[in-house]
């Protein structure tokens, strides 16, 4: 399913109405029917259940007042507050107002002080409110009277259905300036939005659900629209069938660079990760010292020694370090290199020249992105397009800017980057997301709480190198952010917000297995 930005959807509707015959007025009255079929079951069953519905001026607060009629007529009470004059009322809202009024419903505006008491009390004794204030359009700082509507609102602490997008949040980035509506469901036009899944706009939605509103399907699945959600449907298409014959050649070689005095842990989980994602052959790279220690305890992973900086142990560098690396690579159909690698100078720059020459391909964590914080032009030049995956604050890092500015406008600069540095990035939060460089971009709708986990992020990286020559290369990230978050569901299932790193390796079977099962019912 695509996922829209709010230009994207009003050039949807204009094409609606333009070239399909599907005028506005239309399409309010379908958003109308199916919002009160939404809060029906959010209420189960609205018959002598009392609604506040609180509209704005634009197009959702028309949605709003189409609702209050289905409602009305469905045996709900109904008490209407518009937030503007009539006359700022967008045509067709004013059309769905006027209906509403001649069929007797309650209307009042919110001009004076008995406006707002009236508000208060009907708040306060309301069963459920309907969020029509604010639309897809909305950025930036809330009107006075919008903002203390939302206060209100919140305070009420009453089930609440939002109409799009709860008001307050913005459709493209998910950012909330001061307040927002703190849904318990959001019913989204059309397509979901980009800030219905990034934080802290996902808090404030709920339950999601997407209505097509009989919008025509050649206008939402448009390939102009470069947004999709990494669901079931996409990901049964991800992972094809192994077929008998295989043998462990055909699932991967796959060398992982990783490891550092007292960074063992991560050397081990993104290892054993790729295994668990059904690679055939891992090897592991590590300063000679911690060899004996991490092969006593893997022993399904060939782990190899690399030589060591002068003078510190557990610590990768210099030229026979570099030789050696660079034969491993010839041998394998892929790497894996940075998980708790270090961040001393030399194996700083042993990365550099590694993947300066290294045609395989690349997936590129933690440490190993760090080497380019002071030279990030250079990730352009490399030989091949790397994936990269960091977390918020190891992108805001190699970009130099501060993790509230990257969130502020996540997508775009994650999109901006991953086109000027020729890589796929796969930026870690509380969404995921998969970007690569002509602009697509998947966010995930697997993954929960419990998975904000040391070493989480290790069995990311060593899942989707596991996967490299088991699909087709480029399509590795985005199985591999599926089966980790689905694989981290299902140790949250049975360990909640304990669980560990190595819970979530230990679902990847499981999760492998849901994927098998979600391909043959989607046969």
């Amino acid at each position: 399913m695509k996922i829209a930005l709010s230009e994207e959807m009003r050039n949807i509707d204009k094409a609606a109405a333009e070239v399909y015959g599907l005028p506005e007025l239309l399409l309010m009255e379908s958003a109308g029917h199916r919002t009160a079929q939404a809060m029906a079951s959010l209420l189960q069953g609205v018959r002598d259940k009392s609604i506040c519905v609180l509209a704005g001026s634009g197009n959702n607060g028309g949605d709003a007042l189409a609702a209050s009629r289905y409602l009305h007529n469905m045996g709900a009470k109904i008490k209407v507050f518009i937030t503007c004059e009539e006359a700022h009322l967008k045509p067709a809202s004013a059309r769905m107002e006027k209906t509403a009024a001649q069929m007797g419903i309650e209307i009042h505006k919110l001009e004076e002080d008995r406006d707002w008491n009236r508000l208060h009390l009907a708040l306060k004794f309301t069963d459920a409110v309907l969020d029509g204030l604010l639309g897809t359009g909305f950025k930036g700082e809330l009107k006075k009277k919008i903002l203390r509507i939302i206060e209100e609102v919140n305070e009420a602490q009453k089930k609440v259905l939002s109409i799009d997008v709860p008001s307050g949040v913005e459709a493209d980035t998910g950012r909330i300036s001061t307040v927002a509506v703190a849904a318990d469901m959001t019913l989204t036009l059309g397509l979901p939005k980009v800030g219905h899944l990034l934080s802290p706009g996902t808090e404030m939605t709920g339950e999601l659900i997407v209505d097509d509103i009989g919008i025509p399907q050649t206008l939402l699945q448009s390939d102009s629209i470069q947004q999709e959600l990494l669901d079931d449907s996409l990901a049964a298409t991800l992972l094809p069938l192994r077929g008998h014959a295989v043998h462990k050649g055909d699932c991967g070689k796959i060398l992982v660079i990783a490891g550092s005095l007292g960074m063992t842990g991560a050397a081990a989980l993104s290892a054993t990760a790729a295994l668990r994602a059904g690679a055939g052959v891992v090897t592991l790279a590590v300063p000679a010292s911690l060899q004996p220690v991490l092969a006593s305890q893997l022993l399904e992973v060939m782990v190899q020694p690399v030589t060591e900086k002068e003078k510190s142990k557990g610590v990768m560098g210099g030229e026979a370090a570099l030789k050696t690396l660079l034969s491993l690579a010839e041998k394998h159909d892929a790497v894996l290199i940075g998980p708790g690698l270090g961040r001393a100078m030399e194996t700083q720059e042993l990365v550099r020249m590694f993947v300066s020459r290294v045609n395989k391909p690349l997936i590129m964590d933690a440490d190993a992105i760090y080497a380019y914080r002071s030279q990030v032009d250079d990730l352009s030049k490399l030989p091949q397009v790397p994936v990269l995956t960091p977390h918020l604050g190891e992108m805001a890092g190699l970009l130099g800017v501060s993790v509230d500015d990257l969130r502020t406008s996540l997508l775009p600069i994650v999109r901006e980057a991953a086109a000027e540095y020729q890589c796929v990035l796969v930026v870690k939060s509380e969404c995921t997301m998969v970007v690569y460089p002509d602009g697509m971009a998947f966010l995930t709708t697997k993954g929960n709480s419990g998975m904000a986990t040391a070493g989480s992020g290790d069995v990311l990286a060593g899942t989707i190198a596991g996967l490299i020559m088991q699909t087709e290369s480029g399509l590795a990230p985005l199985a591999g952010v599926y089966l980790h978050g689905l694989a981290g569901d299902l140790a949250y299932e049975e360990k909640g917000e304990a669980l560990l790193a190595s819970d979530i390796r230990e679902k990847l079977a499981g999760a492998r297995m849901e994927l098998r099962k979600l391909q043959s019912q989607l046969k």
